[in-house]
């Protein structure tokens, strides 16, 4: 017998949000462990909030709603804001009821700068990975390190030569002119209307036989963002430097973190990393790397903090000698520390980190951090097997 295909609205329902999401879904797993970690930060949410004033969005669904987004692809909040609108499973995860309202994009956002900082971030990422469930997935004696090239929202055009200080007797829009100064002749009524000489927003420029560098150049729309190349061949780029440590034995990231992009940030980088994670260790550490990380100073820095570099040797003038490469563990290091590309690819492709939509080096740091904290989730209903 054929249906008909009528609609009947219902005034109320009565199936609960947790019922409609199928038992087996990674979500739940995912939730649960942001969940356990979130309350273990609560007496880090207690200290930035004030005791008045007007309550402003719980910080624990703030975090959630922004790993969703990660999660999902959601390429801004205004469309993060739209879907949890009416997507239940996105009302589910972040803890909204069916009939709660979502929140105005402005105000998540503002919100959401002023708690997720880079500090945070790192909060946030360490409190999963301290998780009972996810803490015994991890090594804590090899490790790998490796950086990539993260866009930044600002176009090659904006890339301008930098200001020049202002005149000595440069007036101010408020100052009186100065005695030299000529005053320009008032238009009459009678003159016609002056054109707009001002130059089309996205113009056509010619770059070719101009020289441009970090040293004399800057961007308008970002100023944090340098032009930088990672390997020989290619195109440079406005760009930051991500990097991230990662433990070998599941291929985890256990820190995150963004610098300026220049030839010395991914060693810089690499150090402070391992100080943060495993600070005045006295066990022996290893620490897997490719060939830019084969520097007789970073290899003399890494010796002297107990970790033995599992650096790639370069074919001429490399630091790492036979007393390292002669044993197994080299080896074994050598190839596992590629692993450390499969984060990086997912935060291109799913993260929405090809080219970020966030200004400030600050804000791309707490952002890229986040998204290697997600990438981490992401993993975690197959390698506990949920």
């Amino acid at each position: 017998m054929r249906g008909t295909d009528e609609t009947s609205g219902s005034l109320f329902s009565y199936v609960d949000l947790e019922e409609r999401i199928p038992p087996q879904h990674p979500l739940r797993k995912i939730r649960q462990v942001v969940n356990d970690a979130l309350a273990s930060l609560d007496a880090e949410f207690e200290a930035l909030y004030t005791d008045f004033g007007r309550p402003s969005i719980p910080p624990e669904r703030l975090i959630r709603a922004s790993l969703l987004q990660i999660l999902f692809s959601v390429r801004s909040e205004r469309q993060l804001m739209e879907q949890m609108d009416y997507n239940l499973m996105f009302r589910w995860f972040v803890g909204l009821g069916i009939d709660d309202p979502v929140w105005v994009p402005t105000v998540f956002t503002k919100n959401r700068d002023r708690l997720l900082t880079t500090e945070m971030s790192r909060k946030v990422m360490a409190a999963i990975l301290a998780h009972r469930e996810i803490a015994p997935l991890l090594s804590d004696e090899h490790f790998s390190v490796d950086g990539t090239l993260v866009k930044a929202w600002a176009s090659m055009k904006s890339f301008q030569p930098k200001a020049d200080a202002a005149p000595p007797y440069d007036e101010g829009p408020g100052d009186p002119p100065s005695p030299n100064a000529t005053l320009e002749p008032t238009p009459s009524e009678t003159d016609p209307m002056p054109r707009n000489t001002k130059p089309h927003r996205n113009a056509e420029v010619d770059f070719k036989g101009e020289k441009r560098s970090n040293a004399t150049h800057a961007s308008t729309t970002d100023p944090d963002a340098r032009l930088y190349k990672k390997s020989p061949g290619t195109g440079a780029m406005l760009c930051f430097m991500g990097h991230t440590l990662m433990e070998n034995r599941n291929g985890l990231v256990v820190q995150g973190d963004l610098t300026l992009a220049d030839g010395h940030a991914e060693r810089k980088a690499a150090l402070d990393m391992i100080h943060r994670h495993c600070p005045g260790s006295t066990r022996r550490l290893t620490l897997g790397a490719d060939k830019g990380y084969d520097a007789a100073g970073f290899v003399s820095d890494l010796r002297k903090a107990c970790v033995t570099p599992h650096v790639a040797q370069k074919s001429r003038y490399s630091a790492i000698d036979g007393r390292t490469t002669r044993h197994e563990g080299y080896a074994v290091s050598q190839k596992h520390r590629k692993k450390i590309e499969e984060p990086f690819g997912w935060a291109k492709t799913v993260g929405g980190m090809t080219q970020t939509m966030y200004r400030g080096v600050e804000r791309v740091r707490s952002r890229f951090i986040l998204t290697m904290a997600a990438n981490n989730l992401a993993r975690l209903p197959r390698l506990l097997g949920a």
